[in-house]
């Protein structure tokens, strides 16, 4: 079984908690993109980014001094939004980090998918992001298959985790002979099934603390998940779509 997640926006270096001793699987496409990178202006960069200019500064020096065979950091141990702090990995025991490294996948619109302890320097490019490549209009386009063929090339069950804007880049190419489960977090509310976007992020980062704690091996036992006040409801989920409701 794999799990897939979001990267986060904010990240750090962190070469003191563990070290990394993996390369991320594209690599070469990193270097291609951080050439493109690096031939744009400081304006153009920012407004691919849609950001302020002390995050825009942080990170147009970020790629300018990139040295991607430096001193970087494991991939689970950089990123540092909600989601990440509620997956508590500086706290989890060595079972439960062996359990994230031989199973949890981090999607990434700069590294494409990484492994958790991949080593990776911070940087900022959301897969959503309006940034051409050659002929590629964006980087769903210049990522292609690359990902999806990545997390199935072993045929095992992928449990989805990331936001919308992620997963697209693998839903593009399933098969139906794939095995896909959407995990969501939601509330009910006038009838309808309401998703809020911190609450959401809280309850994936717990669900995968709630996967590596628990060694769980089979879609079937993700429905036992009851943190945050979640817990699965049969009528509103399928085979592909685990739906989690506040109680």
């Amino acid at each position: 079984m794999k799990i897939v997640v979001s990267p986060a926006k904010t990240m750090i270096e962190n070469t003191d908690s563990y070290i990394g001793n993996s390369i991320p699987t594209y690599i070469d496409y990193s270097r291609m993109l951080l050439d493109e990178i690096r031939q744009k202006s400081y304006e153009e960069m920012k407004e691919i980014w849609k950001c302020n200019e002390k995050i825009a500064n942080e990170n147009f020096d970020r790629f300018k001094n990139m040295n991607l065979q430096g001193n970087l950091s494991p991939a689970i141990f950089s990123y540092q939004g909600i989601q990440y702090q509620y997956m508590a990995v500086n706290v989890m025991e060595s079972s439960s980090l062996e359990y994230i490294r031989e199973n949890l996948y981090i999607l990434s619109g700069f590294f494409g998918i990484l492994r958790t302890f991949d080593v990776v320097s911070p940087y900022r490019l959301e897969m959503q992001a309006k940034f051409e490549i050659g002929e590629c209009k964006n980087l769903y386009e210049f990522w292609g298959d690359k990902i999806y063929r990545k997390l199935f090339e072993t045929g095992e069950v992928v449990i989805n985790l990331a936001s919308k804007e992620y997963s697209k880049i693998i839903e593009s190419y399933l098969s139906k002979e794939d095995k896909f489960i959407t995990c969501v977090f939601a509330e009910k509310k006038d009838g309808k099934i309401v998703q809020k976007a911190t609450l959401a992020k809280m309850a994936r980062g717990e669900m995968v603390n709630f996967l590596a704690t628990n060694d769980i091996q089979n879609e079937e036992e993700i429905k036992k998940f009851d943190r945050l006040g979640f817990v699965f409801d049969k009528g509103l989920s399928n085979d592909n779509r685990y739906v989690f409701v506040l109680g």
